[in-house]
């Protein structure tokens, strides 16, 4: 993925268009977090694939199923992106299966089994879903009404971790306690605050480290948000390099977005979204290896992050959308 911010600006367009050709009105949040699925993948968008991997998840769901909802395209093109899809797919139902004796189903859980299918062992699953579950119920005791679905996926992947509940939970509660001196109080503080404890650095530095990439945004003339669109810059954050190099990049890529058919006029992004677009551009492995110059596991590690705190924003926007929609129309 070694390329300019320029061609990776055209191929990240180019890909977008290409899934929102196959696949129209769906929401306009979804596509280019589909985009940054296949960049991530670096493979190309092959229409016949996605049409046939369209129809392996519709043969093997119902109308209500939690693969079904606003996660369905992202499932799409996860599955159409990577190597083998039947039997990626046939592993994530497993898998599935497998999460819901420990968990409520959701389109939350669904990302989960399919994040994890390729990442663990099926015969592990169990042990692990069991984790989570206690990490889970551990987080929601501690902010009872801030944990939600959606945290089931951060649980589940800090139960992959080598430290013990009580040193992840530690983590996380003293990442959200210093960061809520700065940020709003909420969801998105909260899945924060779960990004960051994927990462076994001090909880003082973790955050110092945010906080200095938000407000180098802020000092170069770009706007990054507050909300869902935190988490993803947390991700960011775990990659190596300096604050200044990763303010820089951010910077250029946001620029050439800026350009981009659905970035301009009143109809366009905004800037806030775009540049959060523009973080997850800069979260693709190898993007610039100057700047990711830490473990392979690191990396990973933080991509990981990335893809799903995007796909989490995705699902939350979607449903907000659509809420405001229903409420419109009465």
């Amino acid at each position: 993925m070694n390329k300019t911010p320029q061609e990776l600006v055209i191929r990240f367009i180019e890909t977008r268009d290409a899934i929102r050709a196959a696949f129209r009105w769906e929401s306009e949040y979804i596509y280019p977090a589909c985009a940054h699925i296949f960049l991530a993948a670096d493979r190309a968008v092959d229409r016949e694939r996605l049409e046939r991997c369209k129809a392996m998840v519709k043969s093997t769901t119902g109308p209500f199923s939690s693969f079904r909802g606003n996660i369905k395209l992202p499932l799409i093109c996860m599955l159409a992106a990577g190597d083998e899809p039947e039997a990626r797919w046939e592993g994530t139902e497993r898998t599935y299966g497998l999460l819901k004796e420990a968990f409520f189903s959701s389109e939350y859980l669904a990302l989960a089994a399919l994040i994890l299918s390729e990442e663990v062992p099926e015969t592990d699953i169990p042990a692990l879903a069991a984790r989570g579950k206690g990490l889970y119920q551990r987080m929601k005791k501690e902010h009872p009404f801030l944990t939600g679905q959606e945290d089931s996926v951060f649980a589940l992947l800090l139960a992959e971790s080598q430290r013990t509940d009580d040193e992840l939970i530690d983590d996380m509660e003293a990442c959200y306690r210093l960061l809520d001196e700065r940020f709003p109080k909420g969801d998105a503080l909260q899945s924060v605050s779960h990004v960051l404890a994927l990462s076994q650095e001090a909880p003082e530095e973790k955050v110092h480290r945010l906080i200095a990439l938000f407000d180098g945004i802020q000092r170069a003339g770009g706007k990054y948000g507050k909300d869902r669109q935190l988490p993803i810059l947390a991700a960011l954050s775990l990659a190596k390099g300096s604050v200044d190099e990763l303010v820089q990049g951010l910077m250029a890529l946001d620029g050439l977005l800026s350009q981009q058919k659905g970035y301009t006029g009143v109809f366009g992004m905004d800037r806030r979204t775009r540049m959060m677009h523009a973080a997850m551009l800069l979260s693709l492995p190898d993007r610039q290896p100057e700047l990711v110059n830490a473990a392979a596991q690191q990396t990973t590690l933080a991509l990981i992050a990335a893809q799903q705190a995007l796909m989490c924003a995705v699902i939350a926007s979607s449903v907000a959308a659509n809420a405001a929609a229903a409420n419109s129309a009465h």
